[in-house]
């Protein structure tokens, strides 16, 4: 990993693009896998037809990822010249990004990589989101001018959270006036990882880099 080619700044306005009234996000993707790295399903959740609090929680594990210290939560991946010119690697992110997820075989190809390498000690859901940000000018003492040329940055970002299974508590059922016990739930944990691609660099696309995200500074599954 090299650090901080992303600054906080950039990093920052991307985080407050990622609202459900600001961003041009129109579905998001999402593959359940079990802890014996099964998919188990697959989903595309259209956010204009989603519950208002639903995608509030949903746009907040995204914004997540861009969230915590650099050079601890967020870290920078740099792409060689040769992996950026020829590499499966690069090539799937940039057949994911262009095609903004409508690519299925490459969402397919994503899921299963990350399927078969990474090993949480709980089941996980992977969140996948495309977004086009129409970046606006500023002039260099950071005042936004809206003559300026704006350019665009266009985006992938995945989240991917632990799905933990809750204990059975007592809920108060308000027709009745009595508590009852529920059963037991599963549900989506903070993310534990993630990633931005391609990375917003200068306030500008950099092809080049990507910002990797961990919670656990202890554990950043490398793999």
């Amino acid at each position: 990993f090299v650090r901080n080619a992303m600054n906080t700044k950039e990093i920052g306005e991307i985080r407050r693009h990622l609202r459900r009234d600001r961003s041009n996000i129109t579905a998001i993707y999402g593959c359940y896998v079990n802890d014996a790295h099964q998919i188990v399903s697959e989903s595309r959740l259209s956010t204009g037809m989603m519950p208002e609090n639903e995608g509030e929680k949903y746009f907040a594990i995204l914004r997540r990822c861009l969230s915590g210290t650099q050079g601890k939560n967020l870290l920078d991946i740099v792409f060689s010249t040769m992996q950026v010119a020829d590499s499966d690697e690069h090539r799937l992110l940039m057949r994911l990004r262009d095609s903004g997820l409508e690519d299925e075989e490459a969402v397919q190809t994503l899921y299963e990589k990350i399927a078969g390498s990474l090993h949480l000690a709980d089941n996980y859901l992977i969140l996948l989101a495309a977004d086009r940000y129409d970046v606006p000018f500023r002039s260099r003492d950071g005042f936004r001018q809206e003559e300026g040329r704006e350019q665009q940055f266009s985006y992938i970002l995945c989240s991917i959270c632990p799905v933990k299974e809750t204990k059975p508590v007592l809920r108060y059922d308000s027709a009745e006036g009595k508590f009852h016990e529920r059963g037991t739930d599963w549900v989506a944990a903070a993310p534990e990882v993630g990633f931005l691609f391609p990375a917003f660099d200068d306030r500008a696309t950099n092809l080049y880099g990507a910002l990797y995200y961990t919670k656990n500074t202890d554990n950043s599954y490398e793999e």
